[in-house]
């Protein structure tokens, strides 16, 4: 393995002087495939190294979105088949594993650690819709663009942010227990904000955007948490397979939406993901920061800054294509995923280490 390890290094060193090399040159046939085997190989390389391992996914996620960003036409039509038509019954895979994972002693957390709960949840639906809609007025985006980064502060909170809560030593059932609530109150809390924050942008429709979030994400976790409750420990199959199932939906969603809106990303790339950077390390520093203030124990306020600067994604880019705008007000989300999870693992690594130390 370790020989493995060495080999595709020094493999995705060679890839990475031949895309400086075909770029220079202006041989963009030979650009676009380097590209997209750079990411892939270097993804191979970073999972074979204990310390990297979490970065590896996120590359293959470059990797995705090279190709769709390449190769467009690819990731947007396949025999007259739209595929934006698989985003929504993906994300409803998602929530179902999410369901799967989850129990009622995520529930019955709240009532042993109400303090933590409710400034988590406090946080949430403050800082972030509030930060993102000071972006989106400030960023000079297209209004419809704009309202995406407005979209993603409105969303509930991501199973990533338990991953890293896992990753850091923070308090691993408050992130658990935020998550869930988070998501059970997205249909009332995510409309109702859109509305408040982003309807001089976009048109938004309370009731439509409500349905949209029961369809997409209440109904499938009930189903999950139906499942795990009748038939837990019967389908062992199913818990190891279920997390691959959703980081290869997940990677297939990205790069759905960044095909489609490949042409805006073109123009607007940059700013957007300084836009979404800012976006995610306020909602660390804010989530971490004011928590303590508050009086929550180291764990918690890390738990929070998770929560608080990791979105659901996923769930943003299925309401923008539930509104016809998957290609506008879905580039943020697109953006906003993959650079959280890169944020995320490295500030999960510092914690960790700092806990060792």
């Amino acid at each position: 393995m370790k020989d493995f390890g060495k080999w595709t290094f020094i493999a995705s060193a060679i890839l990475a002087i031949g895309i400086l090399l075909f770029w220079y040159l202006g041989w963009l046939s030979y650009l676009a495939p380097t590209v997209i085997l750079f990411f892939s190989v270097l993804a191979l390389a970073f999972s074979s190294v204990e310390k990297l391992k979490g970065f590896a996914f996120t590359l293959l996620i470059f990797a995705a979105v090279a190709a769709a960003m390449f190769y467009p036409q690819i990731f947007l039509e396949i025999n007259s088949f739209k595929l934006n038509r698989l985003i929504v019954p993906l994300l409803i895979i998602i929530m179902f594993g999410m369901g799967t994972s989850m129990g009622i002693s995520d529930f019955v957390q709240v009532v042993k650690m109400p303090k933590g709960v409710i400034i988590g949840l406090i946080a949430q639906f403050t800082i972030m819709p509030f930060i993102g809609f000071g972006l989106a007025k400030f960023s000079g985006l297209p209004p419809e663009i704009a309202a995406g980064i407005i979209l993603v502060g409105c969303s509930p909170g991501g199973l990533a942010s338990n991953v890293m809560a896992y990753i850091s030593g923070a308090n691993l059932a408050l992130s658990l227990t935020l998550t869930a609530v988070s998501t059970l109150l997205s249909p009332f809390l995510t409309p109702f904000f859109m509305k408040l924050l982003a309807n001089e942008l976009v048109p938004i429709d309370y009731l439509a955007m409500f349905w949209s979030i029961i369809k997409i994400v209440i109904l499938p976790i009930l189903a999950g948490l139906t499942f795990n409750h009748f038939a837990h420990g019967k389908f062992k199959w199913l818990d190891k397979a279920m997390p691959k199932v959703s980081m290869a939906a997940i990677a297939i969603i990205i790069t759905i939406i960044t095909a489609s809106g490949r042409n805006s990303l073109l123009s607007i790339g940059l700013i957007l993901i300084m836009v979404v950077l800012v976006h995610n390390f306020s909602g660390y520093l804010l989530g971490y920061y004011g928590s303590k203030l508050i009086g929550l124990d180291e764990k918690s306020s890390r738990t929070v800054a998770f929560e608080v600067g990791m979105q659901n994604a996923g769930l943003a880019s299925g309401i923008a294509l539930e509104m016809g705008r998957l290609a506008t007000m879905g580039l943020a989300p697109a953006v906003f995923g993959p650079l959280m999870n890169i944020s995320g693992s490295s500030l999960a690594t510092i914690w960790q280490r700092k806990s060792k130390s």
